[in-house]
């Protein structure tokens, strides 16, 4: 069986108030991205890397690498104007039968072991994949809007009745690329809801509470105190 990563690092910044694209942002002396790249060149199993960058961020990336004498092998592609179109740009050069996780740039901290369990976890006829989520633990509200979208007020949800889905999300690379064959939708949050559309089923696990997407200033704090413990 062969396995593959989809890393995707489109993001430019703009929640972190900086400059310098997010996942190139320094996270306890390496690049979020390359953190998050050694999480799969790490395991000990044989992961090709595919790395979606945007167009604008390719030549900073092979920079860096070439700067800090990097020799782990991995596949650039150029990134779309969404994430979906950024996927399927990757999923074009990755081939049928294998297994293929898709995981956020900005996702530096994930256990090995649930990495590790996705790759491993027995796929069949009626499961396309499976996904990480970890349960809601504080109280939530939803936005009550009247009839021109205006917000009138809250009322409570029952937080049982949710989770938070996390990447990687690991599927059958046949069924994921036939998925993503479709036209593109708003609705597409991620590659589950992608899969869904196309009526695959897939399977949900227990994520990790320290598998941190780093979208702030205040995240990116946090992500150098977790980092300390890990």
């Amino acid at each position: 069986m062969k396995y593959y990563a989809v890393i995707t690092a489109g993001g430019v910044g703009k929640r972190m108030k900086s400059k310098t694209p997010k996942q190139f942002l320094d996270l306890d002396g390496k690049p979020i991205l390359l953190r998050t790249i050694e999480l799969f060149t790490n395991l000990d199993m044989d992961v090709e890397i595919v790395l979606v960058l945007p167009p604008g961020h390719v030549e900073i990336w092979k920079d860096y690498y070439n700067r800090h004498g990097l020799i782990f092998p991995h596949t650039i592609v150029t990134g779309g104007i969404t994430r979906f179109h950024s996927v399927r740009a990757a999923l074009d050069i990755i081939p049928d039968g294998a297994v293929v996780a898709v995981h956020d740039g900005v996702r530096p901290i994930v256990p090995q072991s649930l990495i590790t369990e996705l790759f491993t976890y027995p796929l069949s006829q009626d499961c396309a994949g499976v996904i990480p989520a970890v349960p809601v633990v504080e109280s939530m509200r939803q936005k009550t809007v009247d009839a021109n979208g205006v917000q009138t007020g809250t009322r409570p949800v029952t937080r049982e009745d949710y989770l938070l889905v996390q990447t990687p999300q690991v599927f059958d690379s046949t069924r994921l690329k036939l998925a993503y064959k479709k036209p593109y939708s708003p609705n597409f949050t991620d590659d589950a809801t992608v899969m869904e559309s196309s009526g695959y089923k897939f399977d949900i696990i227990e994520g990790s509470k320290f598998n941190l997407k780093i979208t702030t200033r205040d995240d990116l704090k946090f992500a150098n105190l977790l980092l300390r413990e890990f």
